[in-house]
């Protein structure tokens, strides 16, 4: 008699493989962001390479540095995303507490989220309609909503997240008030974005004043090219060339350590 079961291996039926859950903790870019950044960066650095030293050679070693576009370009993007991430969960915390206070269960609360943030999103393309979903989807499959909660806060990494989600998990475990503790968070983390959004706006001006500074050296030495190209060509020869090599490593280095002061963490 023939055996029943799978007697073949490479018929042997395999395990459907889950897509994996966004990690906001990293950007990973698409093959065409990265390229794009490269062609991008490559061509600034080219034409600033080529302000400097005249010569197209040297500007294609400066426009090497176009190389490391993609992980700037990559940070700029997570820093956003994550921004908007706090910023859209502020809005799902006041739509889950009118829910908990009309008297709906958490479980409706956040369907109702979903709802409330496709009213002020209709595209429905940001990153927390999709965690509601997934959260929803756990519920539906029997998962404990903290426990979907957790893997959220863990996923995300932000302050606000992973403190909502802590104490939602101890007052859903010990039985205190989840009206009054959505509420309550829903505040203090709109306090907090308000001031740091002041915060923002206090320094705005001198971001741009100091990116002012940063393109101020290069279009000097542009308008000094077009209006006296005699008086600017011994800076182009010889031992000119290292003073303008100097003076590029210089501009980088003012270029970093202003970056470092404006990266204000709010």
């Amino acid at each position: 008699m023939r055996q029943q079961g799978w007697s073949n291996p490479a018929k042997a039926p395999t395990a459907v493989s889950t897509p994996a859950l966004p990690d906001y903790k990293v950007m990973v870019l698409t093959p065409r962001q990265r390229l794009s950044s490269i062609l991008a960066g490559g061509f600034v650095m080219y034409l600033i390479g080529y302000i400097f030293f005249q010569t197209w050679y040297l500007a294609l070693g400066v426009g090497l540095a176009g190389l490391y576009t993609p992980k700037y370009w990559g940070r700029h993007l997570l820093a956003r995303r994550r921004s908007a991430l706090t910023l859209h969960f502020k809005q799902a915390l006041y739509s889950l507490s009118s829910s908990l206070a009309a008297g709906r269960s958490v479980e409706n609360g956040f369907r109702e989220a979903i709802a409330d943030l496709r009213l002020l999103y209709p595209d429905a393309r940001n990153d927390l309609i999709q965690e509601l979903h997934i959260i929803c989807t756990r519920m539906e499959y029997g998962q404990p909503i903290e426990e979907a909660l957790q893997d959220f806060s863990n996923r995300a990494g932000i302050e606000d997240i992973t403190n909502f989600a802590d104490v939602f998990t101890t007052c859903k475990r010990t039985g205190g008030d989840l009206v009054e503790i959505v509420r309550r968070t829903s505040s203090i983390i709109s306090e907090k974005l308000d001031i740091s959004q002041e915060i923002s706006v206090m320094i705005a001006q001198k971001r741009f004043e100091s990116r002012a500074l940063l393109g101020a050296p290069v279009f000097f030495l542009l308008f000094m090219n077009v209006s006296s190209p005699d008086y600017m060509q011994p800076l182009y020869s010889g031992f000119g060339l290292v003073i303008s090599g100097i003076a590029l490593l210089m501009f980088a280095g003012c270029f970093w350590l202003i970056n470092k002061i404006m990266s204000i963490r709010i």
